[in-house]
């Protein structure tokens, strides 16, 4: 049995970064051997297989023949007489397209090491174009390597603006744009993604509530880099580096602003009830996408209240208790303080402010957790029914307001 680890291993092993997933290809054999060896198949779409002592997939060489539109679209061969080569040029780019033989030595006959060394992203052959979801997946492979000095190769950014104009991204499914998404948000540079897709005229098939703030413009004074896209890049940035990881910040960061799309022209660059104007946009990208609930809820309750935490040190403290209601803060604490992250990325992800201090974050995690220490029991002994509710509200208001003055002092 002649078996090739290849793909993202080989990959991230030459660039030093920590190794994923070991994913093998096996040359010249039949499911039938694979199974009469002792492995275990679990291949939907096609042979893979799972090995009978580590668990990690082994798959048959194969290759692909586009039979229709769309990621699925496509008949696989798994014959015997499949070559090493044949299976590498089915592959999206040459980086992910490079095998290491049992003895250590690299089988590489697209280019894969010298790209990688060239810290380029290029895909290895035309049938590139044959499936719309690698777009996506440059896109996301740019939120990754970014930070490598990685770029796109031309002749890739020609091929995805190909791809965007002729109508082939709308056979998508939900399920895998959130897929890529979501591990974009997760990544060290997720703006790489929005701007790679933006830049190849895909972003308005898959987040058309994003692509429409390109060129929508803010204030000057506070928002020195004027165009609200550039601003969604950079919160998405900043709130990775207070986040790592995270795709739920991520999220809510990406989603914060799309009301400034919707601002007539005349109040440019003012963009008053952006934040209300938000939630229809966001919530038709959530259902579209079909988004956790998780990840919505939050993201509703940051492009809804964004700007009052901002601006938390101005408001009295019932107007605090009522925001951190507002948003389940007092049943789910944990929200309150990923609101503060976002905002906080908001806030610093903007020209020249990237180093500023966020003191309405510390704010609000402050209230929070003075209210919190209220307690029913000692506040309204004998009390039933709503009356017990009130004076909860009452005491946590109270509560929050001597917290205040204890840091003001």
């Amino acid at each position: 049995m002649k078996t090739y680890l290849v793909g993202g291993a080989v990959r991230d092993a030459l660039l030093g970064l920590p190794a994923g997933d070991r994913d093998y290809v096996v040359v010249g054999e039949t499911p039938e051997a694979m199974l009469a060896a002792g492995f275990k198949a679990v291949g939907r779409d096609f042979p893979v297989f799972l090995h009978p002592k580590t668990g990690e997939e082994y798959a048959l060489a194969r290759t692909e023949r586009k039979s229709g539109r769309g990621y699925r679209g496509f008949v696989v061969d798994t014959d015997p007489s499949v070559t090493l080569e044949d299976d590498l040029i089915r592959r999206d780019f040459t980086i992910n397209a490079i095998a290491r033989a049992e003895d250590g030595s690299l089988v590489d006959p697209y280019g894969g090491a010298r790209d990688l060394e060239a810290r380029v992203l290029r895909h290895v052959g035309p049938a590139f174009v044959e499936d719309p979801l690698r777009v996506l997946r440059a896109a996301r492979f740019m939120a990754r390597f970014a930070e490598h000095g990685f770029t796109v190769a031309p002749e890739t950014m020609a091929l995805m603006r190909q791809m965007a104009e002729s109508g082939e991204l709308s056979s998508l499914v939900a399920e895998r744009v959130w897929q890529e998404l979501r591990r974009a948000l997760g990544c060290t540079r997720p703006s790489a993604f929005v701007r790679t897709l933006h830049d190849a005229g895909a972003l308005a098939a898959v987040l058309p509530e994003v692509e429409a703030l390109y060129g929508v413009p803010q204030r000057a004074e506070y928002h020195p880099e004027v165009d609200t896209g550039i601003h969604t890049e950079m919160v998405l940035d900043m709130a990775a580096q207070l986040a790592p990881g995270d795709d739920l910040i991520g999220f809510a960061a990406l989603t914060h602003d799309l009301g400034k799309a919707l601002t007539p022209a005349e109040l440019l660059p003012r963009h008053h009830g952006h934040e209300h104007g938000g939630l229809e946009p966001l919530q038709a990208l959530c259902e579209r996408l079909k988004v956790p609930t998780e990840h919505r809820l939050l993201a509703e309750a940051v492009c809804r209240e964004h700007l009052n935490v901002h601006r938390l040190a101005e408001m009295r403290p019932r107007s605090v208790y009522e925001l951190i209601a507002r948003c389940d803060g007092f049943r789910n604490p944990k929200r309150i303080e990923q609101m503060s992250l976002v905002c906080e990325a908001d806030k610093r992800g903007r020209l020249g402010l990237q180093d500023q201090p966020y003191p309405s974050g510390a704010a609000l995690r402050a209230a929070l957790k003075a209210a919190m220490q209220v307690r029913a029991n000692e506040i309204a002994p004998g009390l039933a029914g709503p009356e017990v509710g009130e004076a909860m509200r009452r005491a946590r208001i109270e509560a929050i307001a001597t917290a205040r003055k204890a840091a003001a002092e």
